[in-house]
């Protein structure tokens, strides 16, 4: 069982004397369910109702289920936005997922929802996996393993992005947007051009032709 506990509301969890987990929290609390599944043919309902069951002998008080298909590396879970509209709101005190990856895309995305949950005070708890407790020493220093693991994630990508960026570039691919990519900048290109060598200034062009002071600059950049 994971629990992350943020601040003093969230639940404790204690190994019993034969190796099972037993449940040790404050009656009452006001809890939502979240569950995610990464393809339509896949169901949320195996993780709703264990996360219900779970609930029921925590002795939470359900106030809300949330269920979302969708990949993890989405950007967009409207589902997930309206739990942590709640958690901003104080109307809920902790959050159920059966697991961590459920809840967060990454580690770097993961790391910045709990810490924005700790603003809240609001718990996440996942049912399966280690014990996580950042109320704890313990949980402290698994917390900063997560922060270097994301920092870790971060570099990494960058090192992708440019070593694609490189290997492109070597196999000779111009890179960024080409002439007929900006259909509207590059039709009105003439007139700016045109307007320029009036000598009208860039701020009148913008405002005659209906675009941005930096696109008129874009263009002449672009074109001499």
């Amino acid at each position: 069982m994971t629990i992350v506990k943020l601040g003093q509301l969230g639940a404790t969890v204690y190994q019993g004397l034969h190796g099972g987990f037993s449940e040790r929290v404050q009656m009452g609390q006001r809890a939502v369910i979240y569950c995610r599944v990464s393809t339509a043919d896949q169901s949320c309902l195996r993780q709703k109702d264990e996360l219900k069951r779970f609930a029921e002998r925590a002795g939470y008080e359900v106030s809300g289920i949330f269920m979302e298909t969708g990949s993890g590396v989405r950007v967009d879970r409207a589902e997930r936005r309206k739990v942590m509209a709640l958690a901003q709101a104080r109307e809920i005190d902790v959050i159920l997922v059966t697991e961590l990856s459920r809840w967060g895309r990454s580690t770097i995305d993961l790391i910045s929802t709990l810490q924005e949950l700790e603003s809240y005070r609001v718990s996440l708890i996942a049912i399966t996996g280690m014990m996580f407790d950042l109320a704890t020493p313990h949980g402290r220093m698994l917390a900063t393993v997560l922060a270097g693991i994301a920092e870790f994630e971060r570099d990494l990508i960058s090192e992708r992005v440019k070593s694609g960026l490189a290997a492109a570039k070597a196999r000779g691919k111009v890179l960024g947007r080409q002439k007929g990519e900006r259909p509207k900048s590059d039709r009105l290109a003439p007139k700016v051009l045109a307007l320029v060598a009036e000598k009208r200034s860039y701020r009148w062009i913008a405002r005659d032709l209906g675009i941005s002071k930096n696109t008129v600059a874009a263009i002449v950049h672009r074109e001499r």
